[in-house]
C-alpha cells in the first residue's frame, strides 16, 4: 500500500502542479498574440472548437473550453488503458509506460511548439497509469474486507498532501520564475513517482499471466457480474453531476474568487494558484477526520454502506456551494466578500469529497469483478470525464451570469445528483452493500 500511495502522491503532484497552472499560463501568455501563433496545429484545433460550439472563443471561453476538455479525457482515458492491461500488457507494465509518457509530456510543456503534443502525451500516459494503480490496491483486500474504503481514503490523503505541495512548487516557479519552470518541476516529480512504483514491485499483487487462453476466459461474466457493472454504470451521471462543485475549484473558481474575494493577508495578496494548496489542506485535514470519525463510529453502531457516505458526501457538497452564492451576494454590492465565505465553502466541500470519490473507488473497486477490475476501475473515472466536460461547458458562463446565478445553479446540480443517489441507494443498494452477495 505505502508504494502505491507514494508512486501515485508524485503522480499527482505533477498532474496538479501543471493543472494548476493551465488555465492561468493559457489566458495570461500561450492564447495571447506572440505565443498562440507557435503553437503547432492550434489554428485546425481552435477551428474545431469553434464548430463544435458554433461562436468564435474568447481567451478565457477558449482556455475554459480546453481546460474541460483535457481534464475531462483525463478521466475517459484509463478505460482504454484498463483494458490494455486486462487483455495485453498486464497492469505493472502498462502503468510502467504510461509514467514515461506523463514524464514526457510534462516536460514537453516547457515549450509552446508541442502543446498540444504535450497534452497528448499526458492523457495517453494517464490513461495507462491511473485506474490501474488503484486496482493493484483494490487487490490487496478480500472482498468483504471494510478496510478498503479506509484505504482508499488513506490514498486520498497522499493525493492531497501531493495538492498542497504541487501549486506551493510548480505553481510558485511557475508564476514567480517562468510558466515552464512550473511545467518543468511537474516532469521531475513524475519521474521519481516511477522510480518509487517500479522499486515496491516484489510487494505488488500478484498478476496471472496474460496468456490467449486468459483473455478468452475474460470475456465471460456472470449474471451476479453483469447486474453489478450495471449498477456501476448507471451511477456514473449521478456522480459526475455531484463532483462539479469541487472539480470547478480548478477552472472557474480560479478566475472568480480573486476578483471578488480578498485574498489579502499581512498586506499582501495571496498568489491565485495557493488557492488550490488551501483547498488541499483543507481536504486532508478532513479525510484525515473524516476516516477517524467512521471509525469511531463503528465501535458503537452499523457503518453505513459505502453508497449512503456518498449520498450524505454530495449533501454536504452542496451546502458548500451555498457559500459562493453567499460571497456573490456580498460582492454584488461593490465590495469584496471576506475569506470566511471561502474557508466556508473549502470546510464543506472537504466533508462531502471525504464520503464521495475515495468512497466511490473503493465501491467499485469491491464490486467490480476480478476478471475485468482495470477496465471497471477506468470506467469509474469516466464521470470525472463527463464532470470535467460539464465544468468547461459551464465555465463558458462565468462572463454571463452574476456570480448568484452561477453558484446557484452548481448548488443545485451537486443538490439534485444527492438526491438521485439517496433514490438509488434504496432501490439497488443491496446490490452494491458491504456482505451483500
Amino acid at each position: 500500500m505505502g508504494y502505491l500511495a507514494f508512486a501515485e502522491a508524485w503522480e499527482r503532484f505533477s498532474y496538479y502542479g501543471m493543472q494548476t497552472l493551465l488555465v492561468l499560463y493559457m489566458t495570461k501568455q500561450l492564447l495571447l498574440p506572440g505565443h498562440i501563433e507557435h503553437i503547432a496545429g492550434f489554428t485546425a484545433f481552435r477551428a474545431m472548437l469553434e464548430g463544435a460550439y458554433g461562436k468564435p472563443l474568447t481567451t478565457i471561453a477558449l482556455s475554459s473550453t480546453i481546460f474541460g476538455l483535457y481534464t475531462g479525457l483525463v478521466y475517459l482515458t484509463p478505460i482504454a488503458g484498463g483494458f490494455i492491461a486486462d487483455r495485453f500488457l498486464g497492469r505493472t507494465r502498462t502503468i510502467t509506460i504510461g509514467a514515461l509518457l506523463m514524464a514526457a509530456g510534462h516536460f514537453l510543456m516547457a515549450f509552446d511548439f508541442p502543446f498540444l503534443i504535450a497534452l497528448l502525451c499526458l492523457l495517453t500516459g494517464v490513461g495507462c497509469f491511473k485506474g490501474n494503480l488503484v486496482s493493484q490496491i483494490g487487490a490487496l483486500y478480500a472482498p468483504q474486507d471494510l478496510r478498503r474504503a479506509d484505504a482508499f481514503q488513506i490514498y486520498y490523503l497522499f493525493i492531497n498532501g501531493a495538492v498542497i505541495t504541487a501549486p506551493l512548487v510548480a505553481g510558485t516557479l511557475g508564476e514567480v520564475y517562468g510558466w515552464h519552470y512550473g511545467f518543468g518541476a511537474a516532469g521531475v516529480g513524475m519521474v521519481l513517482g516511477l522510480g518509487i512504483y517500479l522499486s515496491g514491485r516484489e510487494w505488488l499483487p500478484a498478476e496471472q499471466p496474460v496468456t490467449r487462453a486468459a483473455r478468452k476466459a475474460r470475456l465471460g461474466l456472470t449474471r451476479n457480474e453483469r447486474n453489478a457493472v450495471m449498477v456501476l454504470i448507471l451511477l456514473l451521471p449521478v456522480l459526475a453531476v455531484g463532483a462539479v462543485g469541487n472539480q470547478q475549484i480548478f477552472n472557474s473558481y480560479m478566475l472568480w474568487v480573486p476578483e471578488h474575494v480578498s485574498l489579502v493577508f499581512f498586506n499582501k495578496t495571496m498568489p491565485t494558484t495557493w488557492l488550490v494548496t488551501l483547498d488541499a489542506i483543507v481536504s486532508v485535514s478532513f479525510l484525515a477526520g473524516c476516516l477517524a470519525f467512521w471509525r469511531l463510529w463503528a465501535k458503537r453502531f452499523k457503518e453505513p454502506s459505502e453508497i449512503t457516505k456518498i449520498t450524505i458526501g454530495l449533501a454536504f457538497s452542496a451546502v458548500a456551494v451555498l457559500c459562493l452564492v453567499g460571497a456573490a451576494v456580498v460582492s454584488a454590492s461593490g465590495q469584496k466578500a471576506g475569506i470566511g465565505w471561502v474557508l466556508g465553502f473549502e470546510v464543506l466541500n472537504s466533508i462531502g469529497f471525504a464520503n464521495v470519490l475515495p468512497v466511490g473507488l473503493a465501491m467499485y473497486a469491491r464490486a467490480a469483478p476480478k476478471s475485468v477490475a482495470g477496465t471497471i476501475m477506468g470506467v469509474y473515472f469516466l464521470h470525472l470525464f463527463m464532470c470535467n466536460n460539464l465544468v468547461g461547458w459551464l465555465g463558458g458562463f462565468l462572463e454571463r451570469l452574476s456570480g448568484v446565478q452561477f453558484w446557484l445553479l452548481h448548488a443545485g446540480l451537486v443538490g439534485g445528483a444527492g438526491a438521485v443517489m439517496l433514490i438509488a441507494s434504496r432501490t439497488a443498494g443491496r446490490l452494491l452493500n458491504p456482505g451483500t452477495e
